[in-house]
Protein backbone atom coordinates (compact mmCIF):
# COMPACT_ATOMS: atom_id res chain seq x y z
CA UNK A 1 0.00 0.00 0.00
CA UNK A 2 1.54 3.30 -1.06
CA UNK A 3 2.33 6.02 1.43
CA UNK A 4 -0.14 8.30 -0.34
CA UNK A 5 -2.94 6.03 0.94
CA UNK A 6 -1.88 5.94 4.57
CA UNK A 7 -3.26 8.23 7.27
CA UNK A 8 -1.25 8.47 10.48
CA UNK A 9 -3.69 8.70 13.40
CA UNK A 10 -2.95 9.36 17.07
CA UNK A 11 -5.01 10.11 20.18
CA UNK A 12 -4.29 13.16 22.34
CA UNK A 13 -5.91 14.20 25.61
CA UNK A 14 -6.18 17.87 24.83
CA UNK A 15 -8.59 20.80 24.73
CA UNK A 16 -9.87 20.96 21.17
CA UNK A 17 -9.48 24.76 21.09
CA UNK A 18 -5.74 24.45 21.79
CA UNK A 19 -4.93 22.31 18.75
CA UNK A 20 -2.46 23.98 16.39
CA UNK A 21 -2.54 22.80 12.80
CA UNK A 22 -3.95 23.28 9.34
CA UNK A 23 -7.51 22.29 10.20
CA UNK A 24 -9.78 21.26 13.04
CA UNK A 25 -12.81 19.02 12.43
CA UNK A 26 -15.99 19.26 14.54
CA UNK A 27 -19.56 18.18 13.84
CA UNK A 28 -23.12 19.35 13.93
CA UNK A 29 -26.36 17.39 14.21
CA UNK A 30 -29.46 18.38 12.33
CA UNK A 31 -31.91 20.46 14.36
CA UNK A 32 -29.25 22.24 16.45
CA UNK A 33 -29.73 25.90 17.36
CA UNK A 34 -26.92 28.37 18.17
CA UNK A 35 -25.79 28.43 21.80
CA UNK A 36 -28.22 30.33 23.97
CA UNK A 37 -31.04 30.19 21.41
CA UNK A 38 -33.75 27.67 20.58
CA UNK A 39 -35.76 28.01 17.37
CA UNK A 40 -39.07 26.37 16.58
CA UNK A 41 -37.52 23.52 14.63
CA UNK A 42 -34.45 23.07 16.84
CA UNK A 43 -34.38 20.09 19.19
CA UNK A 44 -31.13 21.02 20.92
CA UNK A 45 -28.63 23.85 21.27
CA UNK A 46 -24.99 23.84 20.31
CA UNK A 47 -22.93 21.99 22.91
CA UNK A 48 -19.77 20.05 23.63
CA UNK A 49 -16.58 20.59 21.64
CA UNK A 50 -18.39 22.30 18.76
CA UNK A 51 -19.80 24.90 21.20
CA UNK A 52 -16.30 25.47 22.62
CA UNK A 53 -14.92 26.06 19.14
CA UNK A 54 -17.87 28.36 18.34
CA UNK A 55 -17.13 30.39 21.46
CA UNK A 56 -13.48 30.73 20.47
CA UNK A 57 -14.64 31.90 17.05
CA UNK A 58 -16.86 34.50 18.72
CA UNK A 59 -20.07 32.84 17.54
CA UNK A 60 -19.14 32.34 13.85
CA UNK A 61 -20.63 28.83 13.72
CA UNK A 62 -23.79 29.98 15.50
CA UNK A 63 -24.25 32.81 13.01
CA UNK A 64 -23.97 30.38 10.10
CA UNK A 65 -26.63 28.20 11.75
CA UNK A 66 -28.90 31.19 12.31
CA UNK A 67 -28.48 32.25 8.68
CA UNK A 68 -29.39 28.77 7.45
CA UNK A 69 -25.97 28.22 5.87
CA UNK A 70 -25.17 25.46 8.33
CA UNK A 71 -27.92 22.90 8.95
CA UNK A 72 -26.17 19.77 10.19
CA UNK A 73 -27.74 17.66 7.46
CA UNK A 74 -25.97 14.45 6.61
CA UNK A 75 -23.08 14.97 4.20
CA UNK A 76 -22.81 18.73 4.76
CA UNK A 77 -19.23 20.08 4.80
CA UNK A 78 -18.68 23.69 5.85
CA UNK A 79 -15.22 25.28 6.02
CA UNK A 80 -14.71 28.23 8.39
CA UNK A 81 -11.49 30.28 8.49
CA UNK A 82 -10.41 31.10 12.03
CA UNK A 83 -8.51 34.36 11.28
CA UNK A 84 -6.17 33.74 14.22
CA UNK A 85 -8.94 33.21 16.80
CA UNK A 86 -7.83 29.56 17.13
CA UNK A 87 -4.38 27.98 16.72
CA UNK A 88 -5.82 25.93 13.85
CA UNK A 89 -6.08 27.76 10.52
CA UNK A 90 -9.52 26.42 9.57
CA UNK A 91 -12.48 24.60 11.09
CA UNK A 92 -14.39 22.01 9.08
CA UNK A 93 -17.92 21.37 10.36
CA UNK A 94 -19.38 18.01 9.38
CA UNK A 95 -23.13 17.50 9.16
CA UNK A 96 -24.10 14.18 10.77
CA UNK A 97 -27.86 14.29 10.29
CA UNK A 98 -30.23 13.39 13.13
CA UNK A 99 -28.52 12.15 16.30
CA UNK A 100 -30.96 9.24 16.70
CA UNK A 101 -29.81 8.00 13.27
CA UNK A 102 -26.11 8.21 14.05
CA UNK A 103 -24.41 4.90 13.22
CA UNK A 104 -20.79 3.81 12.84
CA UNK A 105 -21.30 3.80 9.08
CA UNK A 106 -22.42 7.44 9.16
CA UNK A 107 -19.29 8.35 11.12
CA UNK A 108 -17.18 6.30 8.70
CA UNK A 109 -18.62 8.15 5.71
CA UNK A 110 -18.31 11.59 7.29
CA UNK A 111 -14.69 10.92 8.18
CA UNK A 112 -13.91 9.84 4.61
CA UNK A 113 -15.59 12.95 3.20
CA UNK A 114 -13.63 15.16 5.61
CA UNK A 115 -10.27 13.69 4.64
CA UNK A 116 -11.00 14.15 0.94
CA UNK A 117 -12.08 17.77 1.44
CA UNK A 118 -9.08 18.63 3.58
CA UNK A 119 -6.64 16.99 1.19
CA UNK A 120 -7.99 19.15 -1.63
CA UNK A 121 -7.08 22.32 0.29
CA UNK A 122 -3.65 20.98 1.25
CA UNK A 123 -4.31 20.43 4.97
CA UNK A 124 -1.64 18.15 6.43
CA UNK A 125 -1.93 18.51 10.22
CA UNK A 126 -5.55 17.89 11.21
CA UNK A 127 -7.23 17.61 14.59
CA UNK A 128 -10.68 16.09 15.06
CA UNK A 129 -13.19 15.30 17.74
CA UNK A 130 -14.67 11.78 17.97
CA UNK A 131 -17.82 12.02 15.88
CA UNK A 132 -20.82 10.22 17.33
CA UNK A 133 -19.34 9.58 20.77
CA UNK A 134 -21.30 12.41 22.37
CA UNK A 135 -24.86 13.23 21.33
CA UNK A 136 -24.69 10.42 18.77
CA UNK A 137 -24.62 7.88 21.60
CA UNK A 138 -21.90 5.59 20.16
CA UNK A 139 -19.39 3.96 22.52
CA UNK A 140 -16.06 5.83 22.25
CA UNK A 141 -14.14 2.78 20.96
CA UNK A 142 -16.73 2.08 18.25
CA UNK A 143 -16.83 5.73 17.19
CA UNK A 144 -13.02 5.92 17.07
CA UNK A 145 -12.81 2.74 14.99
CA UNK A 146 -15.35 4.09 12.49
CA UNK A 147 -13.53 7.43 12.31
CA UNK A 148 -10.19 5.73 11.67
CA UNK A 149 -11.65 3.41 9.04
CA UNK A 150 -13.30 6.29 7.22
CA UNK A 151 -10.17 8.42 7.22
CA UNK A 152 -7.95 5.66 5.84
CA UNK A 153 -10.50 4.47 3.28
CA UNK A 154 -11.34 8.00 2.17
CA UNK A 155 -7.68 8.91 1.66
CA UNK A 156 -7.02 5.97 -0.64
CA UNK A 157 -5.82 6.55 -4.19
CA UNK A 158 -4.06 4.02 -6.43
CA UNK A 159 -1.08 6.01 -7.68
CA UNK A 160 1.52 3.30 -8.23
CA UNK A 161 1.79 4.25 -11.89
CA UNK A 162 1.29 8.03 -11.39
CA UNK A 163 4.23 9.01 -9.17
CA UNK A 164 3.90 12.72 -9.97
CA UNK A 165 0.60 12.85 -8.08
CA UNK A 166 1.79 11.14 -4.89
CA UNK A 167 3.16 14.22 -3.16
CA UNK A 168 0.28 16.47 -4.22
CA UNK A 169 -2.26 14.03 -2.81
CA UNK A 170 -0.42 13.07 0.37
CA UNK A 171 -2.83 12.11 3.16
CA UNK A 172 -2.96 14.15 6.39
CA UNK A 173 -1.79 13.31 9.87
CA UNK A 174 -4.86 13.06 12.08
CA UNK A 175 -4.98 13.74 15.83
CA UNK A 176 -8.10 12.64 17.70
CA UNK A 177 -8.74 15.12 20.51
CA UNK A 178 -10.56 14.39 23.76
CA UNK A 179 -10.44 16.03 27.19
CA UNK A 180 -11.26 12.93 29.26
CA UNK A 181 -8.15 10.88 30.21
CA UNK A 182 -10.39 7.88 30.98
CA UNK A 183 -11.29 7.66 27.29
CA UNK A 184 -7.70 7.42 26.04
CA UNK A 185 -7.62 3.59 26.21
CA UNK A 186 -10.93 2.88 24.42
CA UNK A 187 -10.16 5.52 21.81
CA UNK A 188 -6.68 4.11 21.21
CA UNK A 189 -8.04 0.56 20.98
CA UNK A 190 -10.72 1.67 18.53
CA UNK A 191 -8.20 3.50 16.36
CA UNK A 192 -5.93 0.44 16.29
CA UNK A 193 -8.76 -1.82 15.13
CA UNK A 194 -9.90 0.71 12.57
CA UNK A 195 -6.41 1.11 11.13
CA UNK A 196 -5.87 -2.64 10.80
CA UNK A 197 -9.20 -3.24 9.07
CA UNK A 198 -9.02 -0.20 6.77
CA UNK A 199 -5.41 -0.78 5.78
CA UNK A 200 -6.30 -4.40 4.99
CA UNK A 201 -9.14 -3.14 2.79
CA UNK A 202 -6.72 -0.84 1.01
CA UNK A 203 -4.31 -3.72 0.41
CA UNK A 204 -7.17 -5.59 -1.23
CA UNK A 205 -7.88 -2.50 -3.33
CA UNK A 206 -4.24 -2.36 -4.41
CA UNK A 207 -4.43 -5.94 -5.68
CA UNK A 208 -7.67 -5.35 -7.59
CA UNK A 209 -6.26 -2.21 -9.19
CA UNK A 210 -3.07 -3.87 -10.44
CA UNK A 211 -3.10 -4.65 -14.19
CA UNK A 212 -3.29 -8.24 -15.33
CA UNK A 213 0.18 -8.17 -16.86
CA UNK A 214 1.60 -7.43 -13.39
CA UNK A 215 -0.68 -9.42 -11.10
CA UNK A 216 -0.49 -12.91 -12.61
CA UNK A 217 -1.39 -15.96 -10.49
CA UNK A 218 2.32 -16.35 -9.67
CA UNK A 219 2.61 -12.71 -8.56
CA UNK A 220 -0.59 -12.97 -6.51
CA UNK A 221 0.96 -15.95 -4.72
CA UNK A 222 4.19 -14.03 -4.13
CA UNK A 223 2.32 -11.08 -2.62
CA UNK A 224 0.21 -13.43 -0.53
CA UNK A 225 3.37 -14.94 0.95
CA UNK A 226 4.74 -11.48 1.75
CA UNK A 227 1.53 -10.25 3.39
CA UNK A 228 1.13 -13.45 5.38
CA UNK A 229 4.73 -13.32 6.57
CA UNK A 230 4.23 -9.83 8.04
CA UNK A 231 0.89 -10.79 9.61
CA UNK A 232 1.98 -14.11 11.11
CA UNK A 233 -0.26 -16.20 8.86
CA UNK A 234 0.87 -19.57 7.50
CA UNK A 235 0.88 -19.60 3.70
CA UNK A 236 1.33 -22.53 1.32
CA UNK A 237 1.22 -22.31 -2.47
CA UNK A 238 0.34 -25.38 -4.55
CA UNK A 239 1.46 -25.35 -8.18
CA UNK A 240 0.36 -27.53 -11.13
CA UNK A 241 2.06 -30.76 -9.99
CA UNK A 242 0.33 -30.61 -6.60
CA UNK A 243 -2.96 -29.63 -8.25
CA UNK A 244 -2.75 -32.67 -10.50
CA UNK A 245 -2.16 -34.89 -7.49
CA UNK A 246 -5.22 -33.33 -5.83
CA UNK A 247 -7.18 -33.87 -9.06
CA UNK A 248 -8.24 -30.23 -9.10
CA UNK A 249 -9.92 -30.59 -12.49
CA UNK A 250 -11.89 -27.35 -12.28
CA UNK A 251 -8.89 -25.11 -11.63
CA UNK A 252 -6.60 -26.93 -14.05
CA UNK A 253 -9.29 -26.89 -16.75
CA UNK A 254 -9.85 -23.13 -16.55
CA UNK A 255 -6.10 -22.42 -16.70
CA UNK A 256 -5.49 -24.51 -19.84
CA UNK A 257 -5.69 -21.60 -22.28
CA UNK A 258 -3.04 -19.49 -20.56
CA UNK A 259 0.74 -19.75 -20.46
CA UNK A 260 0.59 -18.58 -16.84
CA UNK A 261 0.48 -21.57 -14.47
CA UNK A 262 -2.43 -21.74 -11.99
CA UNK A 263 -1.92 -22.11 -8.27
CA UNK A 264 -3.87 -22.70 -5.10
CA UNK A 265 -2.97 -20.41 -2.19
CA UNK A 266 -3.68 -21.83 1.28
CA UNK A 267 -3.76 -19.55 4.33
CA UNK A 268 -4.09 -20.57 7.97
CA UNK A 269 -4.59 -18.51 11.13
CA UNK A 270 -4.49 -20.79 14.15
CA UNK A 271 -6.25 -18.77 16.79
CA UNK A 272 -9.18 -20.85 17.99
CA UNK A 273 -9.64 -23.48 20.64
CA UNK A 274 -9.73 -27.16 19.77
CA UNK A 275 -13.27 -28.19 18.86
CA UNK A 276 -14.36 -24.58 18.32
CA UNK A 277 -15.66 -23.08 15.07
CA UNK A 278 -13.31 -23.16 12.09
CA UNK A 279 -14.04 -20.53 9.46
CA UNK A 280 -13.17 -21.36 5.85
CA UNK A 281 -12.86 -18.38 3.51
CA UNK A 282 -12.64 -18.98 -0.23
CA UNK A 283 -11.88 -16.23 -2.75
CA UNK A 284 -12.12 -16.36 -6.54
CA UNK A 285 -8.72 -15.49 -8.01
CA UNK A 286 -9.12 -15.08 -11.77
CA UNK A 287 -6.37 -12.51 -12.34
CA UNK A 288 -7.71 -11.75 -15.82
CA UNK A 289 -10.91 -13.00 -17.40
CA UNK A 290 -11.30 -12.75 -21.17
CA UNK A 291 -14.15 -15.26 -21.07
CA UNK A 292 -11.97 -17.91 -22.70
CA UNK A 293 -13.35 -19.44 -25.91
CA UNK A 294 -16.72 -17.87 -24.99
CA UNK A 295 -14.93 -14.53 -25.25
CA UNK A 296 -16.38 -11.36 -23.75
CA UNK A 297 -17.11 -8.19 -25.74
CA UNK A 298 -14.08 -5.89 -26.02
CA UNK A 299 -15.87 -2.95 -24.39
CA UNK A 300 -14.90 -2.64 -20.71
CA UNK A 301 -12.89 -5.87 -20.82
CA UNK A 302 -10.05 -3.97 -19.08
CA UNK A 303 -12.09 -4.14 -15.87
CA UNK A 304 -11.66 -7.92 -15.90
CA UNK A 305 -8.30 -7.43 -14.16
CA UNK A 306 -10.53 -7.15 -11.08
CA UNK A 307 -11.96 -10.67 -11.38
CA UNK A 308 -9.74 -11.66 -8.46
CA UNK A 309 -11.44 -9.24 -6.03
CA UNK A 310 -12.75 -12.16 -3.97
CA UNK A 311 -9.22 -13.51 -3.60
CA UNK A 312 -7.97 -10.06 -2.56
CA UNK A 313 -10.71 -9.77 0.07
CA UNK A 314 -9.97 -13.20 1.55
CA UNK A 315 -6.21 -12.60 1.70
CA UNK A 316 -6.64 -9.19 3.31
CA UNK A 317 -9.27 -10.42 5.76
CA UNK A 318 -7.24 -13.41 6.99
CA UNK A 319 -4.21 -11.17 7.56
CA UNK A 320 -6.35 -8.60 9.41
CA UNK A 321 -7.90 -11.36 11.57
CA UNK A 322 -4.40 -12.47 12.53
CA UNK A 323 -3.21 -8.91 13.26
CA UNK A 324 -6.25 -8.34 15.47
CA UNK A 325 -5.53 -11.58 17.33
CA UNK A 326 -9.08 -12.85 16.87
CA UNK A 327 -9.32 -16.19 18.72
CA UNK A 328 -10.67 -18.22 15.82
CA UNK A 329 -9.14 -20.78 13.50
CA UNK A 330 -9.40 -19.54 9.92
CA UNK A 331 -8.43 -21.28 6.68
CA UNK A 332 -8.25 -19.28 3.47
CA UNK A 333 -8.30 -20.97 0.06
CA UNK A 334 -7.56 -18.92 -3.06
CA UNK A 335 -7.64 -20.63 -6.47
CA UNK A 336 -5.73 -18.43 -8.93
CA UNK A 337 -5.65 -18.65 -12.74
CA UNK A 338 -6.11 -16.68 -15.94
CA UNK A 339 -9.05 -17.41 -18.23
CA UNK A 340 -7.81 -16.93 -21.78
CA UNK A 341 -8.50 -18.41 -25.23
CA UNK A 342 -5.72 -20.55 -26.65
CA UNK A 343 -4.97 -23.70 -28.55
CA UNK A 344 -5.41 -25.84 -25.43
CA UNK A 345 -8.19 -23.77 -23.85
CA UNK A 346 -11.31 -25.23 -22.32
CA UNK A 347 -14.13 -25.56 -24.89
CA UNK A 348 -17.92 -25.51 -24.60
CA UNK A 349 -19.04 -29.12 -24.40
CA UNK A 350 -15.93 -30.30 -22.50
CA UNK A 351 -16.44 -32.36 -19.36
CA UNK A 352 -14.26 -31.79 -16.28
CA UNK A 353 -13.95 -33.83 -13.12
CA UNK A 354 -13.70 -31.64 -10.02
CA UNK A 355 -11.58 -32.43 -6.97
CA UNK A 356 -14.68 -33.86 -5.29
CA UNK A 357 -15.07 -36.34 -8.16
CA UNK A 358 -18.15 -34.58 -9.55
CA UNK A 359 -18.31 -34.41 -13.34
CA UNK A 360 -19.12 -31.03 -14.88
CA UNK A 361 -20.27 -30.25 -18.41
CA UNK A 362 -18.87 -26.92 -19.57
CA UNK A 363 -21.60 -24.99 -21.38
CA UNK A 364 -19.90 -21.58 -21.31
CA UNK A 365 -16.20 -21.02 -20.64
CA UNK A 366 -17.02 -17.57 -19.28
CA UNK A 367 -18.70 -19.28 -16.32
CA UNK A 368 -15.23 -20.20 -15.09
CA UNK A 369 -15.26 -18.77 -11.58
CA UNK A 370 -17.58 -21.46 -10.26
CA UNK A 371 -15.28 -24.15 -11.72
CA UNK A 372 -12.26 -23.02 -9.70
CA UNK A 373 -14.40 -22.34 -6.61
CA UNK A 374 -15.76 -25.89 -6.75
CA UNK A 375 -12.28 -27.27 -6.07
CA UNK A 376 -11.48 -24.63 -3.47
CA UNK A 377 -14.70 -25.11 -1.49
CA UNK A 378 -14.20 -28.88 -1.47
CA UNK A 379 -10.62 -28.48 -0.23
CA UNK A 380 -11.66 -26.01 2.51
CA UNK A 381 -14.12 -28.62 3.76
CA UNK A 382 -11.43 -31.27 3.70
CA UNK A 383 -9.20 -28.95 5.75
CA UNK A 384 -11.75 -28.97 8.55
CA UNK A 385 -13.84 -25.82 8.06
CA UNK A 386 -17.07 -25.91 10.07
CA UNK A 387 -18.39 -22.75 8.38
CA UNK A 388 -17.71 -21.68 4.79
CA UNK A 389 -17.92 -18.31 3.04
CA UNK A 390 -16.87 -17.76 -0.54
CA UNK A 391 -16.42 -14.32 -2.09
CA UNK A 392 -16.49 -13.96 -5.85
CA UNK A 393 -17.12 -11.57 -8.72
CA UNK A 394 -19.24 -14.37 -10.08
CA UNK A 395 -22.13 -13.23 -12.26
CA UNK A 396 -23.31 -10.31 -14.33
CA UNK A 397 -26.78 -11.52 -13.39
CA UNK A 398 -26.18 -10.36 -9.82
CA UNK A 399 -25.37 -6.87 -11.12
CA UNK A 400 -28.63 -6.87 -13.08
CA UNK A 401 -30.54 -7.95 -9.98
CA UNK A 402 -28.94 -5.69 -7.36
CA UNK A 403 -26.99 -3.02 -9.19
CA UNK A 404 -23.78 -1.71 -7.65
CA UNK A 405 -24.98 -0.96 -4.12
CA UNK A 406 -25.62 -4.46 -2.75
CA UNK A 407 -23.71 -7.72 -2.92
CA UNK A 408 -25.82 -10.86 -3.20
CA UNK A 409 -25.81 -13.36 -0.32
CA UNK A 410 -26.82 -16.98 -0.85
CA UNK A 411 -26.71 -19.75 1.72
CA UNK A 412 -27.76 -23.22 2.79
CA UNK A 413 -28.15 -22.49 6.51
CA UNK A 414 -30.52 -19.77 7.69
CA UNK A 415 -28.81 -19.02 10.99
CA UNK A 416 -25.35 -18.72 9.46
CA UNK A 417 -26.68 -16.61 6.58
CA UNK A 418 -28.25 -14.22 9.09
CA UNK A 419 -24.95 -14.04 10.97
CA UNK A 420 -23.18 -13.00 7.77
CA UNK A 421 -25.88 -10.44 6.94
CA UNK A 422 -25.52 -8.99 10.44
CA UNK A 423 -21.75 -8.78 10.01
CA UNK A 424 -22.29 -6.86 6.80
CA UNK A 425 -24.63 -4.39 8.48
CA UNK A 426 -22.18 -3.82 11.33
CA UNK A 427 -19.31 -3.37 8.90
CA UNK A 428 -21.22 -0.95 6.69
CA UNK A 429 -21.23 -3.25 3.64
CA UNK A 430 -24.62 -3.88 2.06
CA UNK A 431 -25.76 -7.46 1.49
CA UNK A 432 -29.07 -8.73 0.16
CA UNK A 433 -30.29 -12.32 0.77
CA UNK A 434 -31.17 -14.24 -2.38
CA UNK A 435 -33.17 -17.49 -2.76
CA UNK A 436 -31.58 -20.93 -3.11
CA UNK A 437 -34.66 -23.12 -3.45
CA UNK A 438 -34.04 -26.70 -4.54
CA UNK A 439 -36.28 -26.15 -7.58
CA UNK A 440 -33.45 -24.19 -9.23
CA UNK A 441 -31.29 -27.33 -9.34
CA UNK A 442 -32.99 -28.64 -12.45
CA UNK A 443 -31.63 -25.67 -14.43
CA UNK A 444 -28.06 -26.93 -13.99
CA UNK A 445 -28.77 -30.62 -14.48
CA UNK A 446 -26.70 -31.97 -17.36
CA UNK A 447 -27.69 -34.76 -19.75
CA UNK A 448 -24.08 -35.95 -20.12
CA UNK A 449 -22.53 -35.16 -16.72
CA UNK A 450 -23.67 -34.79 -13.11
CA UNK A 451 -23.94 -31.02 -13.38
CA UNK A 452 -23.39 -28.26 -15.94
CA UNK A 453 -21.70 -24.93 -15.30
CA UNK A 454 -24.51 -22.61 -16.32
CA UNK A 455 -28.28 -22.71 -16.28
CA UNK A 456 -28.92 -19.97 -18.82
CA UNK A 457 -29.94 -16.34 -18.38
CA UNK A 458 -32.91 -16.81 -16.06
CA UNK A 459 -31.87 -16.57 -12.41
CA UNK A 460 -28.21 -16.66 -13.43
CA UNK A 461 -26.85 -15.53 -10.05
CA UNK A 462 -29.00 -18.11 -8.27
CA UNK A 463 -28.03 -21.03 -10.49
CA UNK A 464 -24.37 -20.10 -10.06
CA UNK A 465 -24.85 -20.29 -6.30
CA UNK A 466 -26.68 -23.59 -6.65
CA UNK A 467 -23.73 -24.93 -8.64
CA UNK A 468 -21.38 -24.02 -5.76
CA UNK A 469 -23.72 -25.58 -3.21
CA UNK A 470 -22.97 -28.98 -4.74
CA UNK A 471 -19.42 -28.74 -3.35
CA UNK A 472 -20.05 -27.77 0.29
CA UNK A 473 -22.04 -30.77 1.53
CA UNK A 474 -23.92 -30.05 4.76
CA UNK A 475 -21.41 -27.47 6.03
CA UNK A 476 -23.07 -24.11 6.79
CA UNK A 477 -22.09 -21.97 3.80
CA UNK A 478 -22.67 -18.51 2.39
CA UNK A 479 -21.78 -17.37 -1.11
CA UNK A 480 -21.20 -13.63 -1.60
CA UNK A 481 -21.49 -12.43 -5.19
CA UNK A 482 -19.61 -9.12 -5.40
CA UNK A 483 -19.70 -8.67 -9.18
CA UNK A 484 -21.48 -5.33 -8.83
CA UNK A 485 -19.63 -4.00 -5.79
CA UNK A 486 -15.98 -5.00 -6.32
CA UNK A 487 -15.17 -1.93 -8.42
CA UNK A 488 -16.52 1.62 -8.40
CA UNK A 489 -16.46 4.19 -11.19
CA UNK A 490 -16.56 7.22 -8.88
CA UNK A 491 -15.67 8.30 -5.35
CA UNK A 492 -18.54 8.04 -2.89
CA UNK A 493 -18.35 7.86 0.89
CA UNK A 494 -15.58 5.46 1.84
CA UNK A 495 -15.32 4.15 -1.74
CA UNK A 496 -12.54 5.23 -4.05
CA UNK A 497 -12.55 4.83 -7.81
CA UNK A 498 -11.42 1.37 -8.88
CA UNK A 499 -11.19 -1.55 -6.50
CA UNK A 500 -13.35 -1.18 -3.41
CA UNK A 501 -11.96 -3.92 -1.16
CA UNK A 502 -15.54 -4.95 -0.49
CA UNK A 503 -16.17 -7.75 2.02
CA UNK A 504 -12.88 -7.39 3.91
CA UNK A 505 -14.66 -5.58 6.75
CA UNK A 506 -17.59 -8.00 6.68
CA UNK A 507 -15.34 -11.06 6.90
CA UNK A 508 -13.37 -9.60 9.81
CA UNK A 509 -16.60 -8.71 11.62
CA UNK A 510 -17.91 -12.22 10.97
CA UNK A 511 -14.73 -13.69 12.49
CA UNK A 512 -15.26 -11.62 15.64
CA UNK A 513 -18.84 -12.87 15.79
CA UNK A 514 -17.87 -16.54 15.46
CA UNK A 515 -15.15 -16.06 18.06
CA UNK A 516 -17.78 -14.76 20.50
CA UNK A 517 -16.46 -11.18 20.51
Amino acid sequence: MGKESRVDIRVAIQDVTKFAGDALVVNLFEGTAPAGRRGRTATRTLGGATAAVDAALRGAIGRLIAAGELTGKRGELTLVHTHGMLPADRVLVLGLGKPEECTPDRVRTASADAVRRLRKIGARRVGTIVHGAGAGGLPPAQAAQALAEGAVLGAYRFLVYKPEEKERLAAPTLTILDRDPARRRPLTDGVRRGLIVAEATNRARDLVNEPGNVLTPTELARRARAQCRSAGVACEVLGPPALRRLKAGGLLGVARGSQEPPCLILLRHRGGRRGGPHLGLVGKGITFDSGGISIKPAEHMEAMKGDMAGAAAVLAAVCAIARLGIPLTVTGVIPAAENLPGGSALKPGDILRAMSGTTIEVINTDAEGRLILADALHLAGRRGATHLVDVATLTGACVVALGTLYSGAFGNHREFLERVLTAGREAGERLWPMPTDADYDELITSEVAEIKNTGGRKGGAITAAKFLQHFVGETPWVHLDIAGTAMADKESGVQARGGTGVMVRTLVTLAWSLAGG
